[in-house]
């Protein structure tokens, strides 16, 4: 076999998202893209906003010395102290330059993160239905993945979450707005959650780490608030990119910031440093970090997700699908109409109608809609649901 084992494994449970995005592919060569409504690929269509291309415009037209050159593995200091700044601002703690560290995107953040904390055989705790790469990232670094089902209405579950948690888990996963659901967790079920780390770190004499993904953390609705982790869970780590709330998810910047209320902070900063750079990341991308830098409170204008959620929500619900309406992200998880879920999304695939079965994210029996596709395609699609809707009987 001229590939590892190990990634002959991976690859027949490899990610449903990309499989259905290359069938899409097919489907566009094959009908036309008119006759395919691909809401696969969750790759935010709007463009970064005019603040972004103003600096962009002005660092072309001015760049500094060295602008391309490596800097310290850590980013740029002027950078880490801009996103620290936001998060004091946000949290009313003292986060510093020194528990930021500029990473290629959330899923780099992700990675030095647990490359930093986990010994061999240690567990990881995630919420099921949850992003299928956290899986592959804990197994790269030695680890073990251990999944805790969330509510019937994907919010925290506790008590399932508390026989997850043994004396060998290290960390937890949390993704709030969540992807594939668009739930937000409240503040009181953070605080429950610390509640239930401390109960269990007394118990197994161990310390628990929460590392919060939080690339949606800016595309809330509704005048929904996302709480501060640092503020609710005392050993939280983010790991977070600006992917998209400045529509720049191929431009891979992001970072990973470490809780300052944690005793041992700065070991565990200095670990990330270090992972940043074995990993083959070395530094975050030069050009984007001095662009961010600037662009800390700057976001794209989310009113025309929301205006695409409530379109497709309505449209789905007055089909007879079960949906919950999400606070966030540009996704919707509705439940399978028939128990297959994998045999659903092949059935719409046969419509032109492109989706990720639930399957894919540790949830049978659901699937997974991204509307950060145009409007226009999704007003298009409405027909093509409706259809779907009767095949199955959900409507007559």
């Amino acid at each position: 076999m001229p590939i590892s084992h190990k990634i002959a494994e991976n690859l027949t449970r490899s990610s449903w998202i990309r499989k259905m995005f290359e069938e899409g592919e097919r489907l566009r060569r094959e009908r036309g893209p008119e006759a395919v409504f691909d809401y696969s690929l969750g790759n935010p269509d709007h463009e970064p906003p005019p603040e972004f291309y103003a600096a962009l415009r002005a660092l072309a037209a001015d760049p500094p010395p060295g602008l391309h050159r490596y800097m310290s593995n850590a980013g740029y200091p002027e950078t880490r102290a801009a996103v620290a700044r936001r998060l004091a601002s946000e949290t009313g703690l003292s986060v510093t330059a020194e528990h930021v560290v500029m990473t290629c995107g959330a899923g780099g953040a992700l990675n030095v993160i647990l490359k930093t904390l986990l010994n061999p055989g240690e567990e990881v705790v995630v919420i099921a239905p949850y992003f299928v790469e956290y899986g592959f990232y804990i197994e790269n670094h030695g680890g073990r993945v251990v999944v805790a089902e969330s509510s019937e209405d994907f919010q925290l579950d506790l008590d399932l979450l508390g026989r997850a948690i043994g004396p060998q888990t290290r960390a937890i996963i949390i993704n709030s707005p969540n992807n594939p659901t668009g739930v937000l967790y409240p503040e009181a079920s953070l605080r429950a959650l610390d509640e239930l780390l401390a109960a269990k770190e007394a118990e197994f004499g161990t310390t628990i780490y929460v590392i919060s993904d939080e690339p949606y953390a800016k595309l809330v609705y509704d005048g929904a608030k996302v709480p501060p982790v640092f503020n609710l869970l005392r050993h939280s780590i983010i790991a977070t990119s600006f992917s998209k709330d400045l529509a720049l998810a191929g431009e891979r910047i992001g970072y990973a910031a470490v809780n300052p209320r944690i005793p041992d902070a700065a070991q565990i900063a200095a670990g990330l440093v270090f992972a940043n750079r074995i990993l083959g990341f070395v530094n975050a991308p030069a050009l984007m970090q001095r662009l961010v830098a600037g662009l800390q409170e700057a976001e794209i204008d989310v009113a025309s997700y929301r205006e695409r959620r409530d379109i497709l929500y309505d449209h789905l619900v007055s089909l007879g699908f079960e949906v919950v309406k999400p606070a966030g992200t540009f996704y919707l998880f509705p439940k399978s109409p028939i128990p297959d879920d994998v045999a659903f999304a092949q059935m719409a695939a046969g419509r032109g109608l492109l989706f990720v079965p639930g399957s894919g994210f540790g949830r049978p029996g659901y699937f997974r809609l991204a509307y950060c596709i145009p409007k226009e395609t999704i007003l298009r699609s409405l027909p093509v649901f409706t259809a779907l809707a009767r095949e199955v009987g959900l409507v007559r």
